[in-house]
C-alpha cells in the first residue's frame, strides 16, 4: 500500500471513528465514550482505535471538536449570506431552532449535553466546551451590538441579558423535544424569539 493511500485511509477511519463518537456522546455523554464502546461499535481492535488518539481525553476533544464543526455548519454557515446586525441574528436563531428540530444530533443538541455533563468539573474538555460556549455567545452579542448602532433594535438594548433569554428559549426547547417529546415546541420557541428581537 502506498504511503499517500495508507494516509487516506486512516484519515476516513478517524471520520469514522469521530462521526461514530459523536453519536454516542451526544446520547450517552462524553463519558459514555470509551475506547472499548467505539471499537466494539466499529468492529475494531482497542489497540488499533486507540493508536488514532492514544487516550480518552484526546479522543474527547476530537469528538467535541467534530461536534462543533457540525453545528457550524447548521447554525452560522446558514445565516451567512444574511446582512449583519438584526437580519443576520434573525437567521442565526431561525437556525438554531431548525438545528435542534430537525434532531441533527441523535441525542439531541450535543452541546446542550456536555455542558450538564461538564459544567462543573475542570480540565481540558470542559475548557473546550466552555470556550466553544463562549465564542457563540461572542457572536450573538455582536450581532446584536450591530442591530442595535442601526437603529434595529432600541438604543437600551442589554446585548448580554438577551444573549441570556435567547440561551433560556433554546435550553427549554431542547428539553421540551427530548424530555417532553413537544412537537409544539419548535413554533413556541420561534414566538418567543419573535417577541425579544421586536417582530
Amino acid at each position: 500500500m502506498s504511503p499517500r493511500r495508507s494516509a487516506t485511509d486512516a484519515r476516513h477511519t478517524r471520520s469514522v471513528i469521530l462521526d461514530r463518537g459523536v453519536e454516542v456522546a451526544s446520547v450517552e455523554g462524553l463519558e459514555g465514550l470509551t475506547i472499548g464502546r467505539l471499537a466494539t461499535d466499529l468492529g475494531m481492535s482497542k489497540s488499533g482505535l486507540l493508536g488514532h488518539f492514544g487516550s480518552k481525553e484526546v479522543l474527547q476533544l476530537a469528538v467535541i471538536d467534530t461536534a462543533a464543526g457540525v453545528f457550524a455548519h447548521e447554525v452560522p454557515d446558514r445565516a451567512a449570506g444574511t446582512e449583519p446586525g438584526l437580519p443576520r441574528l434573525r437567521a442565526l436563531c431561525a437556525a438554531w431552532v431548525s438545528y435542534m428540530e430537525r434532531g441533527v444530533f441523535p441525542g439531541g443538541c450535543f452541546f446542550t449535553a456536555v455542558v450538564a455533563e461538564f459544567d462543573d468539573r475542570e480540565g481540558p474538555v470542559r475548557d473546550a466546551i466552555a470556550g466553544l460556549t463562549a465564542v457563540w455567545k461572542r457572536d450573538l452579542t455582536l450581532q446584536i451590538r450591530l442591530a442595535v448602532s442601526a437603529g434595529e433594535l432600541p438604543e437600551d438594548t442589554d446585548a448580554e441579558q438577551l444573549v441570556f433569554e435567547l440561551y433560556g428559549v433554546m435550553l427549554s426547547l431542547n428539553q421540551a423535544l427530548r424530555l417532553d417529546r413537544d412537537r409544539a415546541a419548535p413554533e413556541r420557541a420561534r414566538r418567543v424569539i419573535d417577541r425579544l428581537l421586536g417582530s
